[in-house]
């Protein structure tokens, strides 16, 4: 048997919970309260017990200690059908707690806070919480564990229809998102403590991830695989985490992956020596268009120019409040874009994007916070799923700067290549590796992404680029291990390259180079992009 005649409340969030309180009451529930609560649900008319009429002690040290008491835990967790546990608490005076709701202290809400002390994110611990959660879900046998307000109905209506009980099902499931909801709260704590309890060691040993699920995709990768979207704690970052959805139906999971990826290339163009409107275009994960230009229009046209057949159901990622005359560039003919993501709509485009006939119903629109200084704002790690476990590396945020180019042949760049070099690094670092970029008048020209060869995507971007190629520079992320890729482009009239370097073969390619007269500098730093 499961009748709730007894429940304790204690939330931190009380949404939802006078209303619950008072259906409880309803059912002829005897409610136990603290605190806030307490004062809250008798503010509200509604007569309800405090703690300590429960375990006969205060409160004390300032609402430290006030749960953690036999009469509570022994309440929740004796077993119902065990006659030893049943004369046990009776032989101790034990009021048995069939229906536990507690949530618990703000603490992801509190560090938010970049200025909050230590002490008060301290204090924002909860400890009584956790334990009486855990104590109802462990016993969810006989005991129902509520901590999500959006649950509150569904007890309700349950109990209502089935004399006071819940049903087992129900309380297994609610179990376990208790569980889950003290996992993810431990993992907020220890991911906000151990970079400043142990600044000098990056990768803890053991480690919990703290995210909470969104929503349901549609489906995965592939029709027949389900997914969802899990939100990381407390990032303030403009990212595909934060963006708020304004229009459109629900994201895939293939739209989370390529607008990640759109968003992170664009946000390269937002801080430093970047003060002009920028516009990314990403299809399967890889930039196949981007640009810089005096204004939004121009760079989104110069963008599309790259790769239009490409660019044709991609993502769109602007640096710029998109403005009409964007909008009316984008809704032209043969374009088509599954999601457009920007700091900001000026509100006489939204309806150019949305009432247009055949875009409108099949086009989402993401806003996120102002981009600038994004990447000097930028936090937290790299994670990657393999099967039995994950990798977890430091973001690459790292850029070159022009000071810190090293000129290896015998032409040195003009200012204007340096400035064409630095662009197409900060894009080729978002392209799939084999990673090549052509880019010419701070747009791309041509792309070649996740070969098994270097040179196959030097004759990718070539393919791409066509006459273009012509006068414009290339980007690799990585060194080239033979002069044969670069020879390819020196052949379809490449001026300048930049490169990491590094290779036994970099001689042969320096000469290669300086036989064509091409202009080429070598960063030391790799971006690999698996």
């Amino acid at each position: 048997m499961a009748t709730i005649k007894r429940a304790l409340i204690s939330v931190s969030d009380k949404a939802g919970i006078i209303e619950f309180a008072r259906d409880l009451h309803g059912l002829g529930v005897v409610l136990v309260s603290t605190g806030g609560t307490e004062k809250a649900i008798r503010e509200a008319g509604i007569p309800v017990m405090g703690i300590s009429d429960l375990t006969h002690f205060p409160e004390m040290l300032d609402g430290r200690v006030k749960t953690l008491h036999p009469n509570v835990h022994g309440g929740i967790l004796f077993r119902r059908d065990t006659k030893e546990h049943v004369s046990t608490v009776e032989q101790h005076g034990i009021e048995q707690i069939d229906l536990v709701c507690v949530n618990l202290y703000p603490f992801a809400a509190t560090v938010a806070d970049p200025n909050v002390s230590m002490e008060v994110a301290i204090e924002n611990i909860d400890i009584g919480g956790p334990a009486m959660i855990r104590s109802a879900a462990k016993n969810h046998a006989s005991v129902t564990v509520v901590v999500d307000p959006a649950d509150y109905q569904k007890v309700i209506s349950e109990m209502a229809d089935n004399g006071g009980e819940t049903k087992i099902d129900t309380r297994q499931a609610l179990a376990a998102k208790a569980f889950a909801h003290t996992a993810r709260y431990d993992a907020t704590i220890s991911g906000y403590l151990y970079p400043r309890f142990t600044p000098g060691e990056s990768f803890p040993v053991e480690i919990g991830l703290g995210y909470k699920k969104v929503q349901d995709c549609r489906y995965g990768e592939n029709p027949h695989q389900k997914a969802a979207f899990y939100q990381e704690t407390n990032i303030v970052e403009p990212c595909v985490g934060t963006a708020k959805q304004i229009h459109g139906k629900e994201l895939s999971f293939n739209n989370f992956f390529d607008t990640n990826g759109a968003l992170e290339t664009v946000k390269e163009f937002t801080a430093g020596i970047y003060n002009e409107p920028a516009a990314v275009i990403v299809k399967h994960t890889n930039p196949c268009g981007a640009a810089l230009a005096p204004t939004l229009a121009e760079a989104f046209l110069k963008a599309r120019e790259a790769d239009p057949i490409s660019a044709f159901g991609g993502i769109l990622a602007v640096n710029r409040t998109l403005d009409v005359a964007t909008a009316e560039e984008i809704t032209g003919k043969n374009t088509f874009f599954e999601v457009i993501v920007a700091p900001g709509y000026e509100p006489d485009a939204i309806p150019i994007l949305t009432e247009r006939k055949k875009w409108g119903v099949n086009l989402r629109l993401l806003v996120v916070s102002d981009l600038n200084n994004s990447l000097e704002n930028a936090t937290g790690h790299d994670l990657k799923r393999v099967v039995g476990g994950i990798l977890i590396q430091d973001r690459d945020l790292q850029i070159v700067t022009a000071e810190e180019l090293k000129v290896v042949t015998k032409r040195v760049p003009t200012k204007a290549e340096i400035d064409e070099l630095l662009f197409a690094w900060r894009i080729v670092k978002h392209v799939k590796s084999n990673a090549i970029v052509f880019t010419q008048g701070r747009a791309v020209v041509g792309v070649g992404a996740g070969q098994m060869n270097r040179v196959r995507s030097v004759r990718l971007a070539i393919e791409q680029a066509g006459d273009k190629a012509k006068g414009a520079v290339m980007a690799s992320d990585a060194f080239f291990p033979f002069p044969d890729g670069p020879e390819a482009a020196a052949e379809a009239g490449i001026v300048a390259i930049i490169q990491p370097g590094g290779s036994v073969k970099d001689q042969e390619t320096i000469e290669l180079c300086d036989k064509y007269g091409i202009a080429m500098v070598m960063t030391g730093m790799r971006h690999f992009l698996h």
